[in-house]
């Protein structure tokens, strides 16, 4: 039978939190209005994440899956469970369970009413370190203000999408996902719910420092130019430096040549500087080369090593299904 929802969750070497995720997940399925689907996407997990999805796919026939064949990342894992969706309405949410499955009904209540596109936001995330709440607090507002189009604060990959947003997101050709900056891109009617982000259920946190960073920087160059044109105003203000510089030097020349600011250390001091500028802004062009490259390669998003109960859009690298 067709279905009506389709739940999206990326899992990666997430064993300690699947049982739990299927109980609170499908607790939630049986008090919707219409049939429901779990679509598991195993990211190429090291431990038995992948057994316990079996396990569970012979126990529910609700549940679905999609194996990689090797670990592509949280974005494209979110991509290709939304490839294989089938329902009329499609949520995302994490595995770790900091997204309440719970908060989906509310979600749909809002689609209910006319919105295509129901996001939760963030108002309090419980025991996480303060470098991580200010950090994540201060890339939101910046990303905001530098991106070419609104994307909600304090807000991730947990959301309701209306059929029609999905199918949108789908024939989207970027490599380098940015689901929540797409999302807020494709426009339509849009709205929030709000709750407290609960503790990671089990497990180690997924998203490191780094991910987390490149994830920031992903999000940045995907919706801005704002960093070229930074790079641009860099180079403007060094050459001003460096002509004020020219003109310092030799007013110390001619009138206090005995001055130490004429010597070594302002020289080298001076090569520091606009090294350091232009590092800066090769490095900016690089992210963004960088991406182009990885376009025009042209490879595919991911590959499949196995799949249950679903007919996936991209069967490059498939192995065995059911």
């Amino acid at each position: 039978m067709q279905p009506k929802y389709s739940i999206v969750v990326p899992t990666y070497n997430e064993e300690a939190n699947i049982s739990e995720l299927y109980r609170r997940v499908s607790a939630v399925m049986d008090r919707l209005d219409g049939v429901a689907e779990l679509v598991l996407v195993d990211d190429g997990s090291r431990d038995r994440t992948l057994p316990l999805i079996r396990q569970l796919r012979e126990q529910d026939a609700r549940v679905c899956y999609l194996s990689f064949a090797r670990n592509f990342g949280h974005q494209i894992a979110v991509t290709a469970g939304l490839n294989v969706s089938r329902g009329q309405v499609v949520v995302t949410m994490d595995a770790d369970l900091q997204d309440p499955p719970e908060l989906i009904l509310e979600m749909v209540r809002e689609w209910q009413a006319g919105y295509q596109v129901v996001y939760a936001r963030r108002t309090q995330r419980k025991q996480e370190r303060w470098l991580k709440r200010t950090t994540a607090y201060g890339f939101y507002r910046l990303l905001r203000t530098l991106a070419d189009v609104e994307i909600p604060t304090d807000t991730g990959d947990f959301c309701l999408m209306d059929r029609s947003v999905v199918e949108l997101l789908n024939h989207m050709p970027e490599r380098n996902r940015y689901i929540r900056g797409l999302r807020a891109w494709v426009g339509f009617r849009q709205t929030a719910v709000q709750f407290e982000r609960d503790p990671r259920f089990a497990g180690a946190v997924k998203y490191t420092f780094r991910k987390s960073l490149a994830l920031a920087i992903n999000g940045l160059v995907s919706f801005s130019i704002v960093p070229l044109r930074l790079s641009t105003y860099m180079g403007l203000i060094a050459a001003a430096i460096a002509l004020l510089m020219m003109f310092l030097v030799l007013y110390w020349r001619v009138f206090e040549p005995k001055s130490p600011l004429t010597g070594f250390a302002t020289i080298a001091l001076a090569i520091f500087f606009l090294g350091a500028v232009q590092l800066i802004c090769i490095g900016i062009l690089g992210e963004y080369i960088g991406r182009i490259y990885e376009e025009v390669r042209g490879r595919p998003l991911y590959t499949l090593a196995e799949t249950a109960g679903l007919e996936p859009a991209n069967d490059i690298g498939r192995g065995r299904s059911g």
